[in-house]
């Protein structure tokens, strides 16, 4: 409560400037804080995909359908999809709508990743449920929201999907993963997830969201968790990658 406290007197005393570049914006930004140019530097991610991780393929491997990570491991969901390459301004907001209490962000990013499917036209209507990545209790009281949860609400509002928020549990708390190594990445999230309710999703496929996919380590393991209980297709869609 105080973080969100903190950050409505700091948007009060510092009105109408962007949260990437801190610039005065318009009228006409003022609802979502972000000026037009720093919206149209956010660098999307465009063919050709990796089939595995969904990162926009080099040159090198694009021949190969599969980038050089995702062809020396083997992830635990079928796919993963996101719009945005994280970084520059992507990252900025992200950063804001995670720590900073800028939870109101989630409707603009949500947007993004809207679009991304219906650009693409991904699968969505094969997909049973949205399940979004969750936090620890005690990252959620730090936090006081979960932006998997915001940013699944948006796509279940455009896709008319239903959410399975408490599906899916953080059964531990586990190190922020930013300084961490794959290899560690990997250990510091094995076994962290649990299904509370294997009926509900049992054959079902499912989409599972969050907000950044980095390794992959993080949405390898909350999908191999639900695939032991009994999901069918896994695709993972993220705000960036």
């Amino acid at each position: 409560m105080l973080r969100g406290l903190f950050a409505g007197i700091k948007d009060l005393i510092y009105p109408n400037c962007c949260l990437a570049c801190k610039n005065k914006i318009g009228p006409d930004r003022k609802q979502i804080l972000i000026c037009t140019q720093c919206w149209e530097k956010i660098e999307k991610n465009i063919p050709p995909f990796c089939v595995s991780c969904g990162r926009r393929l080099d040159k090198i491997n694009a021949g190969k359908n599969m980038c050089s990570n995702c062809l020396k491991f083997k992830f635990n969901f079928d796919r993963a999809f996101s719009p945005c390459a994280y970084t520059g301004t992507i990252k900025k907001l992200i950063h804001e709508f995670k720590y900073a209490g800028k939870d109101y962000l989630g409707e603009p990013l949500g947007n993004l990743m809207n679009k991304f499917i219906k650009d693409y036209r991904l699968p969505i209507e094969y997909l049973d449920f949205i399940i979004p990545v969750p936090l620890h209790k005690s990252r959620v009281r730090e936090r006081e929201f979960n932006q998997a949860q915001i940013l699944s609400e948006q796509i279940a509002k455009e896709f008319n999907k239903k959410i399975l928020p408490d599906v899916l549990i953080r059964s531990r708390p586990t190190r922020t993963q930013t300084e961490l190594s794959f290899e560690e990445r990997c250990k510091n999230v094995k076994r962290s997830f649990l299904v509370k309710d294997p009926g509900l999703i049992k054959g079902a496929n499912l989409l599972l969201i969050d907000d950044v996919l980095t390794t992959g380590a993080t949405s390898s393991e909350a999908a191999g968790a639900l695939k032991d209980s009994g999901a069918g297709i896994i695709f993972v869609m993220t705000l960036a990658n």
